[in-house]
């Protein structure tokens, strides 16, 4: 099963539920496996802190232009969309951080003067923590193919166990490709004006990807009531509500979990699990 934790804004507590879903599983006794899908900004070892076994290069292609080959014909610039290649008869300019690697120009270019290198845009690194398998993508500063480092994440799925994907905050191209192909997301929110703004959005999202999901709140009580009614006239299941708790904020600011902390939630944490596997069953 891949469950994706999601959310429509940043800072609502994606990493708090996805890695003490997935040490909660592992404690039950279940094959979980965390991937850290938020490249840009991954913490979930701040949490799990993991061994890791594995650190690898993830790369992309970039044009390389034979200048002896090209003609100057500038069908290369006219097709890019990212401004990443500009031709003129003299010369020809490639700005490998604007490159989307689609490879149209490599395909459009009448001399076969372009072919491609590969560009390093970040890290992979796989490992384990307490019986969950570990995994991360972390950007390059500077790189902007977020989505090619989430797939290469997304390659160590694994069919016979419980995947879990931590999620980009969003409704942008690298959320879209971390839930794709996901079985259920599980979309995290807070009970304030900007939760439930950005909660519209990413349920928009997600019912466009007709993937089943389902909310939860973090930091319950510091706002009001329209997340409720907003999941009431939805028709949405909030299978978790998480209160706004100091002990919580405390042992989260020193990277410890819930379930470290108040071993009780282990129990709050599987529920979770065993509701979404209902409730995607009766979808």
């Amino acid at each position: 099963m891949i469950i994706s934790v999601a959310s429509g804004k940043g800072g609502t507590g994606k990493t708090t539920i996805s890695t003490n879903l997935a040490m909660s599983l592992a404690i039950a006794g279940q094959q979980v496996q965390y991937l850290d899908c938020d490249a840009e900004e991954p913490n979930g070892h701040i949490f799990l802190k993991p061994n890791i076994e594995t650190t690898e290069d993830v790369t992309v292609g970039v044009p390389e232009v034979d200048l002896k080959k090209c003609t100057g014909c500038g069908k290369c610039g006219q097709l890019c969309q990212y401004c990443a290649i500009i031709s003129s008869q003299n010369d020809v300019l490639v700005f490998e951080n604007l490159c989307h690697s689609c490879g149209g120009c490599i395909a459009i270019c009448p001399s076969g003067a372009i072919t491609e290198k590969q560009r390093k845009i970040g890290t992979a690194q796989f490992g384990k923590s307490n019986g969950v398998y570990f995994g991360r993508g972390k950007l390059d500063i500077g790189a902007i193919q977020t989505p090619a480092l989430i797939r290469h994440i997304k390659k160590q799925i694994q069919e016979d166990i419980i995947n879990i994907i931590d999620a980009p905050p969003g409704t942008s191209c690298p959320v879209i490709t971390a839930v794709k192909g996901s079985d259920f997301v599980l979309l995290v929110t807070e009970p304030t004006p900007f939760g439930l703004n950005d909660l519209e959005l990413a349920v928009g999202m997600i019912r466009q990807l007709k993937i089943p999901f389902a909310v939860a709140i973090n930091r319950n009580g510091i706002g009001d009531d329209s997340v409720i009614n907003y999941c009431k006239k939805e028709n949405i299941e909030v299978l978790l509500q998480i209160p706004d708790d100091r002990k919580i904020a405390e042992n989260y600011s020193r990277g410890v979990m819930i379930v470290e902390a108040i071993p009780d939630y282990r129990q709050k944490f599987l529920k979770l699990y065993e509701d979404i596997q209902k409730l995607r069953k009766n979808l």
